[in-house]
């Protein structure tokens, strides 16, 4: 395992996940004791851990390379935190798909072949005409997934995985990402929140954790691979399928849930009266200035009624270092899939907000 932590840079082997996860019960044991989420350890070992929450001291630093000639987008991890180079772990992919009234951003683990027939698909994005709204699809269903409610005509609850073993199950609304609109017209930075129905918001708690966490090791590729992201409770899972008709962007909405999800905002730039500009102060992470740039820190209802420091911590980071290249840098509880979809809402334009 140290081995396999320290020396790769590309998801493990077959062999080496066979070994860790697919010889008896008993080993499949120890090994969940000896591979620990990025929660406790921040490292991304196995594709798993892209939907595991980050860890909750430091940050895991990530860069996005963008291809604006096939509306592309790919996540790296960085090797070494120092340099930020051409080269790193590949993670995710992204390519945007514009329709008639909204735009599409399917995700996929598989940088050459991003489609949701593939066994690499872990989710999806949509948003509205003025790529102001956004809706992320996960294709595991959130921990509190029967507060989910879907009024799209022709819901179905059979699983379509039962017709063609390639189209995934289901698509779960799991957040939401809105930008405020720049009613009066004057330009400034843009003003967003988060809010994430997958995870509540006690998570920021001392002793918060975020459940329904996926723990199965599986093969990069392999059949498995969708499974593993999805619920360990195929019960509750088969109870609150939805497919994919049913959850149209204009028809979906999210019911009260027992427990307040968890809402982000971005952090308020100040003004800078030498420069003459907005600015935040990302750490050398940072260096080229964009309106895509921002920070991500949890939503207080008063600024003194957070007592506990985690709260104002930088949850998110996503800023422009090159003509393509940005650098994303993500801690607890967000995981990298979470973090990618929201970074990907910045790269809309967006001159209602602006």
């Amino acid at each position: 395992m140290k081995r396999l932590e320290e020396g790769e840079s590309t998801w493990p082997s077959r062999k080496d996940v066979v070994a860790c996860a697919e010889v008896c019960g008993t080993w499949r044991e120890i090994c969940k004791d000896i591979v620990p989420s990025p929660e406790f350890c921040g490292k991304l070992t196995f594709p798993v851990s892209l939907k595991q929450p980050g860890p909750r001291d430091g940050l895991i630093q990530c860069f996005v390379k963008r291809d604006k000639s096939t509306s592309t987008y790919y996540l790296y991890l960085c090797l070494s935190p120092a340099v930020l180079s051409e080269s790193g772990k590949f993670l995710l992919a992204a390519k945007r798909n514009r329709r008639t009234t909204y735009t599409e951003y399917i995700i996929s683990m598989d940088p050459n072949n991003i489609s949701r027939s593939t066994n690499g698909y872990v989710g999806k994005m949509r948003s509205n005409f003025l790529g102001t709204k956004f809706v992320v699809y996960d294709t595991q269903p959130p921990y509190n997934a029967g507060s989910l409610v879907s009024c799209g005509r022709g819901s179905r609850r059979i699983s379509s995985r039962k017709v063609s073993p390639k189209v995934p199950t289901a698509s779960y609304p799991i957040a939401r990402v809105n930008y405020e609109l720049n009613v009066l017209g004057t330009r400034g930075p843009r003003r967003m929140n988060c809010t994430m129905h997958s995870i509540p918001a006690s998570a920021l708690d001392p002793e918060g954790t975020v459940p329904g966490q996926p723990k199965k090791l599986f093969l990069p590729g392999s059949s498995s691979c969708e499974e593993s992201f999805r619920s360990a409770n195929t019960s509750s899972s088969s109870r609150f399928s939805v497919t994919e008709r049913s959850l149209d962007f204009s028809s979906c909405r999210f019911s009260e849930a027992k427990e307040r999800p968890l809402v982000l905002r971005n952090k308020e730039p100040r003004w800078h009266e030498q420069l003459q500009c907005w600015c935040l102060n990302f750490r050398g992470r940072v260096t080229v200035a964009s309106v895509k740039n921002f920070q991500v820190q949890q939503q207080t209802q008063a600024p003194s009624s957070s007592s506990a420091p985690d709260h104002d911590k930088v949850i998110l980071q996503f800023g422009k270092v090159g003509k393509d290249m940005f650098t994303m840098d993500y801690r607890y509880p967000l995981s990298a899939f979470q973090a990618f979809t929201i970074c990907l809402t910045s790269f809309d334009s967006k001159l209602a907000c602006e």
